[in-house]
């Protein structure tokens, strides 16, 4: 590819005049990049959608929601808080599936500066019970799974407010959805602070209950405007280095929403982008490959919203030669690094579909990088370059800048970064030092500024003093036609301090030996990151709610089997 053509796209773009103009502009304390023609509040982003009112925006199951009827919605919901007493700079917590009512809740919220708490619909009556006290909210919308839970913990109620979404009979403590959709009104009118909380969203830790990450309204505006930048830069390099110029009115988007509401990757990514042009959220009650297939074909769906295990598990469904995907644009995803073989697998049987992902983090409130299309295929094993309010870096392990093309642990700065975390203020310390947040990924950059993800720094493998990073090998091991999933992990050992150790999924229907899976990396890579340890699973790996691989509960599980051997 043509990379001057992007690095003066880029240039265009976001200099002086540019439509995504970068300047400088001092954001609580800090001297960070932010962008000049970004709107000030998520308000004024929810409030331009009102000229798309004939359009459908949510779609689940036989449902479909219009603009229109959704702005009448979240102004009655907006209102209904408003009457309730809450507050801007007060939470309202939200605990259910991806349900149309996840959506018209946050936008009424973030619309007049109340911060949405998304409790993790996987979360348990204990868990549940940690989120509620740690973010302390005012009211709480929920399901009937969640209601259920929550009945386990009564105590937990308290002041709050619950109302009930999608339950037939609550009980009378609960309010019911339709009193607030019934109670009409106008949206408050009221100033954001950009520099509030607009959500709080946890994070998964590594020990302990997770953090509730304080994502504020500039961070997810400036997030947006990222997204938006890195299809103009992608479209505007790619006509100069063909000739080729983009659709004249480009389509309008239809995106399959697959991961819960409650992560960035679907809220702020998937949710934003489509919102902010004017498409369809189509929305899934749990992920299931061949019922996203049945979408795509009956909702003419142009891009999927997911983690790239999801776009792997669409292609190797065998329902996938049989059903109608010519709607799709873009397919990968982020949340997780998209596996090489992946990458060429959807450029080459996705006949419409181009190969993207966007890596980030729930601490930037979405995307730090994106790549895609002709960018992606030459360069598969990278990231992309960094997004323009972001300034980068890769560190040692004290903080010291390491030489061009280095590995070390990726450090990003700019105006989308975190706030910090509720109530833990020795967390936000030792994950942010000036302003750079430490994303715990070992990285390196090349000579474009294009950031290649080697691993996390907490999953790579120590064995015997060498590095092995986990990602490397997974991508070995996805190149043999016969492997459906694979998940790597250091295995402890007496004497190299950990072995390489791997959860493999065949394909239907195939078969594979350690041996010939040990020969298939030999041919590949060095010896001492061949895996030692294979074991072969009969059933789908273990996830957590945003799609991944549960690497710890297999780590644990496996190298347990082999301490008592």
């Amino acid at each position: 590819m043509h990379y001057s053509e992007l690095k003066q796209a880029r240039a265009e773009l976001t200099g002086p005049g540019g439509q995504f103009e970068v300047i400088e502009a001092d954001v609580l304390g800090q001297r960070l990049r932010v962008f000049k023609n970004a709107p000030p509040s998520i308000r004024e982003v929810w409030l331009s959608t009102i000229q798309f009112a004939e359009r459908p925006y949510l779609i689940y199951g036989d449902e479909r929601i219009t603009y229109g009827e959704s702005h009448t919605l979240v102004n009655s919901i907006a209102a209904w808080l408003a009457a309730q007493g809450v507050k801007p700079g007060d939470r309202v917590a939200v605990a259910m599936r991806n349900f149309p009512e996840w959506m018209l809740i946050y936008w009424a919220c973030v619309s007049t500066g109340i911060a949405v708490v998304g409790m993790n619909a996987w979360w348990t009556a204990e868990e549940m019970a940690y989120g509620l006290s740690d973010s302390a909210p005012k009211v709480l919308f929920l399901d009937e799974e969640r209601l259920a839970r929550l009945n386990e913990r009564p105590e937990l109620t308290g002041q709050m407010k619950l109302v009930g979404v999608r339950i037939p009979n609550a009980p009378a403590n609960i309010t019911p959805w339709s009193e607030v959709i019934g109670h009409g009104g106008a949206m408050p009118d009221v100033k954001v602070d950009p520099d509030s909380d607009a959500c709080i969203f946890y994070t998964s830790g590594t020990t302990g209950f997770p953090k509730g990450a304080q994502l504020t309204q500039r961070g997810c505006v400036a997030n947006l405007m990222n997204m938006m930048y890195a299809g103009a830069s992608t479209a505007l390099a790619t006509q100069r280095a063909t000739g080729v110029a983009p659709p004249a009115t480009p389509p309008v988007p239809v995106t399959l929403i697959t991961t819960p509401l409650f992560h960035v990757t679907a809220n702020n990514c998937g949710a934003y982008a489509a919102t902010a042009a004017g498409g369809a959220l189509v929305l899934m009650y749990r992920w299931d490959a061949g019922e996203a297939l049945r979408l795509i074909a009956r909702e003419r769906v142009t891009g999927m919203s997911g983690v790239p295990v999801m776009a792997r598990e669409l292609i190797n469904h065998p329902d996938f030669s049989t059903t109608d995907t010519s709607s799709l644009t873009a397919l990968a995803g982020g949340g997780a690094q998209v596996p090489p073989d992946l990458v060429q697998k959807i450029d080459s049987q996705v006949a419409t579909a181009r190969p993207s992902t966007g890596y980030g983090m729930t601490e930037t409130c979405g995307i730090i990088t994106s790549i895609s299309a002709d960018f992606f295929v030459d360069k598969p094993d990278s990231a992309g370059p960094a997004m323009p309010n972001f300034e980068v870096k890769c560190v040692d392990d004290n903080g010291k800048t390491v030489a061009p093309g280095a590995v070390g642990e990726l450090w990003v700065k700019g105006s989308s970064v975190i706030k910090g975390y509720i109530n833990r203020p020795e967390a936000t310390a030792s994950s942010i030092t000036d302003g750079w947040l430490h994303t715990g990924d070992i990285a390196r950059l090349d000579e474009d500024g294009f950031i290649y993800i080697v691993d996390r720094k907490k999953d790579m493998v120590l064995r015997g003093g060498e590095n092995v990073y986990c990602a490397e090998v997974e991508g070995v091991i996805y190149r043999h036609t016969a492997v459906a999933e694979c998940c790597v992990f250091g295995v402890p050992d007496q004497r190299l301090g950990e072995e390489v150790g791997v959860a493999v999924v065949l394909k239907s229907g195939t078969s594979l030996t350690d041996a010939e899976l040990r020969e298939h990396c030999a041919a590949i890579m060095a010896k001492h990151k061949i895996p030692r340890y294979i074991w072969f699973l009969d059933e789908a790996l273990p996830r957590n709610a945003s799609g991944k691989f549960l690497k710890r509960e297999l780590r644990d599980r496996l190298s347990g089997e082999v301490a008592t051997a």
